[in-house]
């Protein structure tokens, strides 16, 4: 009788609380009132009306995914779908939502979103989902597609949204492999070379996407006095300027017209034009990056089979690289291989140091970069042991948020946690390796990558203004 009329006083004050929006007043704790049942009182409290980003509830799903969806995979965390923030403010997403509705607003302005993982992200199936979503979702912002790189010349998968060819032999790096001292890796964390005297290289993009014109490209290439001329098709890629920064080893070269396919020759100087000084007359090439005039979002994938933070730790041109489009929005998603050892040999402390430097790299190029930390997804080590280390992943990846007052999107407890990779693999999401996604699956990834991005806009946008004004 006494524990029923505490049940009704509680729902009395929440009925309260809710209806004229009034503080919840404190509830002593007792016997009958335990810490479960204390914060499932607590996260009634929340709601769309709360003026804290760690106190708002989304709806489950916002329209990009539908109800349909939801019946056909019920195992599937759709409630926690969203960007999940352990502070009441975020400085830098409040400053990102700003720059995104001043440049949806006035249809003006360039925002240079990033994300970074491995061979989710080199394969740009959901992060180009991501991409075409923001090209698409308001009117007249193309945005650009920037970086992309020969990976196929490296000898690896290329993303196959887009492709390169050539007529000559390349040799390929990649930072997980290959630690080359005349390699000098940066953004991408891959390199392709050639010596000979001739070179070329062709791009086009592929398949039916929204391909954003281009009308600037930037070589990211060997520092230095550069022992190439840059020539592109006169004819069909008629040049209107270029100019080479040896120092930071990149070559701009502006366009008369907008092209969506190029092709490039790379003509060796002869010796006489070159110092003797220069110590490999050998072709580097880092990274290709497509630009245009159009106000938009641009959005690189930085992607590595097997790479893990401590690749791009190490590579030593990294935050230069980046700080020459400086990020407005950085999504961290690098942790599966990270973790993909044996319990025993993970350490969550060093793979916490290795987000938190990399963070560092990132605020280095922009001390305002709205920085998303994403928990990686559920997986098998060795498609046969459960991986405990994603949990142990994810609490340290809370600790950075909270320090750092960002988001984490959850993917991991969006699958189900622990073992549901299994699951989702039974589901035809994932493949039989348990680790990676079936074409299926990382589509369904990029549906809810972008609807938890929209979750996060109502989020702001409902959010009460704060104002200094002095009222009457």
């Amino acid at each position: 009788m006494i524990q029923q009329k505490i049940k009704i006083a509680i729902v009395f004050l929440l009925f309260t609380f809710n209806f004229f929006g009034q503080e919840l007043p404190v509830v002593e704790e007792d016997s009958l009132l335990t810490e479960e049942k204390l914060d499932s009182i607590a996260k009634s409290k929340l709601s769309k009306h709360s003026d804290s980003l760690n106190g708002y509830l989304n709806d489950d799903l916002f329209g990009i995914i539908d109800t349909s969806i939801q019946n056909q995979y019920p195992f599937i965390n759709f409630d926690q779908n969203h960007y999940q923030f352990y502070t009441k403010e975020s400085p830098t997403f409040e400053k990102l939502f700003f720059d995104v509705q001043q440049m949806v607003k006035n249809k003006s302005g360039k925002l240079n979103f990033y994300h970074i993982g491995g061979s989710h992200i080199q394969a740009d199936i959901y992060t180009n989902d991501m991409r075409e979503y923001l090209f698409n979702y308001w009117d007249d912002l193309p945005g650009e597609r920037a970086w992309v790189f020969p990976f196929k010349m490296a000898g690896t998968n290329n993303p196959w949204n887009y492709g390169f060819t050539s007529h000559n032999d390349w040799k390929g790096y990649r930072s997980v492999i290959h630690r080359n001292d005349s390699v000098h890796y940066g953004l991408i964390g891959a390199a392709i070379a050639c010596a000979d005297k001739k070179i070329n290289l062709a791009f086009r993009y592929k398949g039916n996407n929204e391909n954003p014109p281009i009308d600037h490209i930037r070589v990211y290439h060997n520092k230095g006095e550069m022992p190439y001329e840059i020539n592109y098709d006169p004819v069909n890629n008629p040049v209107l300027h270029q100019f080479t920064n040896e120092e930071l080893g990149f070559t701009d070269t502006y366009f008369k017209k907008e092209l969506v396919s190029f092709e490039v020759d790379f003509i060796k100087k002869n010796d006489s034009l070159i110092s003797d000084s220069i110590q490999s007359k050998t072709l580097f090439i880092y990274g290709f990056q497509l630009m245009n005039k159009h106000p938009g979002i641009s959005y690189t994938a930085i992607g590595i089979n097997g790479a893990g933070l401590y690749t791009y730790l190490d590579n030593e041109n990294f935050t230069e690289q980046l700080s020459q489009s400086p990020p407005d929005f950085f999504a961290f998603s690098v942790g599966t291989n990270d973790a993909n050892v044996p319990y025993a040999d993970f350490d969550p402390q060093v793979y916490k140091e290795n987000l938190e430097k990399m963070m560092k790299k990132v605020l280095l190029a922009n001390p305002d970069c709205a920085i998303l930390l994403t928990v990686p997804n559920d997986s098998y080590y060795k498609r046969r042991y459960l991986n405990r280390n994603v949990d142990r992943e994810r609490t340290v990846i809370i600790e950075l948020a909270k320090k750092y007052q960002v988001p984490v999107w959850d993917l991991y407890g969006i699958m189900g946690e622990l073992g549901s990779s299994k699951t989702w693999a039974t589901n035809k999401l994932m493949k039989g390796d348990l680790v990676h996604f079936s074409i299926d699956g990382y589509h369904l990834k990029g549906d809810l990558f972008f609807e938890a991005f929209l979750k996060w806009i109502e989020q702001m946008e409902n959010k009460p203004p704060v104002t200094i004004l002095k009222k009457e």
